[in-house]
């Protein structure tokens, strides 16, 4: 089944979703081959191009990012509950963190 064919089922916001969704996984993909490159380039203003050009592509992954994070309240649960935290990943998404670590290193717990 082709993309298309899925896509004409859906609802307005599930494709718009999806469209974040693979928009996100190109600029992923984008972030990783300039990467690559870079670490590989022998010639250093290629390797600055390259840097300059991944780099882009992290913030245009950003953006995507904090747009599924306003539209999708799943992704704001789980951004809020794990972003921003000192200590282990896996502690911080199990609820093993302590009260005072809201992640913005005032130590002021939850403000919630």
């Amino acid at each position: 089944m082709s993309s298309t064919t899925i896509e004409a089922g859906l609802s307005e916001k599930a494709l718009l979703v999806h469209r974040a969704l693979a928009s996100l996984q190109e600029e992923l993909e984008a972030i990783d081959y300039y990467n690559q490159r870079s670490d590989v380039s022998v010639d250093g203003t290629l390797k600055a191009v390259l840097d300059h050009n991944r780099d882009d592509e992290v913030e245009h992954a950003a953006m995507l990012l904090e747009w599924l994070r306003r539209e999708v309240p799943a992704f704001d649960f789980q951004m809020g509950k794990i972003l921003f935290k000192s200590g282990s990943i896996p502690d911080i998404a199990k609820g093993k963190t302590s009260a005072a670590d809201d992640g913005r290193g005032l130590g002021l717990g939850d403000l919630k």
